[in-house]
């Protein structure tokens, strides 16, 4: 990444349900590193997997997010409107060589699998061509026998072998949706993102994230992955968790509780502040130094389902 270039930040959001204290932070956090050093902050709706995604959820968000001060500086971008640019990022990995179509089934790669139950690495069964009378579901980006190392600006040195660790990995899905690692490549490229600020649980994402934009010769944005927000035990907060939404009558304090999650200094008369002046006063004293470096971090209690799920 070029230091001389003006800073680009973005929030990406997958519009799944309501804004949550995990989501409030990241965007918080990423507004804040921008804001910080005057810097443009956008938003883009991650609304690649239609099954997964609630109606009303994106503009529920983007509602959700003007409410907290938290204004973007150009149109939200949608993904499900970008199909065209992700079609041309997989005609060039297949024109260059990179890109192999794949007959196999989640069960047969679980079956021969060399990883982890949950996150199985793909044994490159296609690589060299499908095997006879197979018929082609997905398609993969080959990893070889590399590794991608970075710098992340709070988690420090960061290194994986592709090859060993994840496998060459699926780009156009089964159900023809684009996966997310490549969406979310060309979008940055597309956007001329220089410094993306998110969630730790996209930190093992992230090396695959560069081998694609090395493979497509787009630039490395720097990187700066938060602690993630999870529940009493250790469940990430989200949909499945069944994490509240943000009361947006409570906007300062919930604001105040995502700084004191990142470790940020607060105005002394934090009671009497109003919204407006509490942003400008962590733009202002927004600390990189102060983040806390470790993955996960537990959210207050009041930002967590407190009830028995039925």
């Amino acid at each position: 990444m070029n230091d001389a270039q003006p800073y680009r930040g973005r929030f990406a959001p997958s519009p799944t349900g309501p804004l949550h204290f995990g989501s409030l932070v990241a965007a918080l956090g990423s507004y804040l590193d921008a804001r910080h050093h005057h810097g443009s902050w956008l938003v883009r709706m991650e609304d690649l997997d239609p099954p997964r995604e609630i109606p009303g959820a994106a503009d529920q968000i983007l509602h959700t997010l003007e409410a907290f001060g938290l204004e973007w500086d150009e149109p939200v971008q949608y993904q499900s409107r970008r199909s065209a640019c992700y079609e041309a990022a997989l005609a060039q990995l297949q024109q260059s060589g990179h890109l192999y179509d794949c007959a196999c089934t989640r069960k047969e790669i679980a079956d021969g699998q060399t990883g982890s139950s949950s996150n199985p690495v793909y044994p490159g069964t296609c690589r060299n061509g499908l095997p006879p009378g197979r018929t082609a579901r997905a398609m993969r980006v080959q990893v070889y026998d590399r590794t991608i190392g970075f710098q992340d600006v709070l988690q420090g040195a960061i290194s994986q072998q592709l090859n060993r660790d994840v496998g060459d990995f699926v780009l156009r899905r089964a159900d023809g949706l684009y996966a997310y690692q490549l969406a979310v490549v060309v979008d940055d490229a597309a956007q001329r993102i220089t410094h993306v600020v998110r969630g730790s649980d996209l930190l093992d994402s992230t090396p695959r994230q560069i081998h694609l934009q090395q493979l497509l010769g787009h630039p490395e944005p720097a990187y700066l992955h938060l602690p993630v927000a999870v529940n009493a035990q250790q469940e990430k907060l989200g949909k499945q968790t069944f994490a509240p939404a943000i009361p947006e009558q409570r906007k300062t304090a919930s604001l105040v509780q995502a700084l004191r999650f990142l470790n940020q200094p607060l105005p002394i008369l934090t009671a009497a502040i109003d919204l407006p002046d509490l942003l400008t006063w962590a733009i202002a004293h927004w600390d990189r130094s102060a983040l806390p470096v470790q993955r996960t971090r537990t959210a207050p209690t009041g930002f967590q389902r407190e009830a028995t799920v039925p």
